[in-house]
């Protein structure tokens, strides 16, 4: 296994990437929620023993450049499309989780050249579901810094969460255009979350043809820290079935 290396890659005039690639083998599209991408490193870390892993700083993160262009999901799906096409890659996993789990959904949605495989979401926002709501931990004031909130996201995500999200933290057009998704697609959700929570899940996972739902006991909105292990078995399970 190679050690992630993060790069520059131009995916249009204007718009770099910062990108950290690793292993080899079937490619994997690993997208971070608010927290950021060192959060993930366990998983990137885990699927590059056997994948080629792409996990992409979000425009805006950790010091990056958002372009004004890139002020909504949509966009930084598209731009993800973009890389894909870039390195030419088919048969593409798209891990995705909490924010990030929105980009990869919306990412399946409109993958019109039939890139994307598989798709994992955990704890993932994006669906406007009636009855259920994104309740983020309330932020404190501004210049200070606290730690997360017990299986959240931090108490001040980053001002580029809300300028792809806007306001409401889901898009109401999404879970409709969800059944138009017909790759195999995993739900992984910590049982106490309280972000968004189970119920929020199984109508998540149900809105997909090919959906299906993995409660995690013990985890709350991050299960990849809380229970790595069982993520990881739900995850390499899942990777290793055959795709029609």
């Amino acid at each position: 296994m190679t050690a992630p290396v993060p790069r520059v890659v131009t995916v249009r005039s204007g718009l770099d990437l910062t990108v950290r690639e690793a292993g080899e083998g079937g490619p994997v599209l690993v997208l971070h929620g608010a927290p950021g991408p060192a959060g993930l490193t366990p998983l990137v870390d885990h699927l590059a023993a056997g994948h080629r892993v792409l996990a992409p700083t979000h425009p805006g993160w950790d010091g990056t450049v958002r372009p004004a262009a890139l002020d909504s999901v949509a966009a930084l799906a598209a731009t993800y499309h973009a890389l894909l096409d870039r390195r030419e890659l088919d048969g593409v996993t798209v891990v995705g989780t909490s924010f990030g789990g929105w980009i990869a959904a919306r990412m399946a949605v409109d993958d019109r050249a039939g890139r994307i495989s598989r798709l994992v979401l955990m704890d993932a926002i994006g669906p406007e579901i009636p009855g259920h709501r994104v309740n983020l931990p309330s932020g404190p004031p501004p210049g200070t810094r606290t730690p997360a909130a017990p299986g959240g996201p931090p108490a001040r995500t980053p001002t580029a969460l809300r300028a792809y999200t806007g306001p409401d933290l889901h898009d109401p057009g999404l879970l409709a255009r969800l059944s138009t998704v017909t790759c195999p697609v995993l739900v992984i959700w910590g049982a106490d979350d309280t972000v968004v929570t189970p119920d929020f899940g199984r109508a998540y996972a149900a809105a997909f043809p090919s959906g299906r739902f993995t409660l995690v006991p013990g985890a709350g909105h991050l299960p990849l820290r809380e229970e790595p292990e069982a993520v990881f078995t739900a995850l390499d399970r899942f990777l290793a079935e055959p795709t029609a």
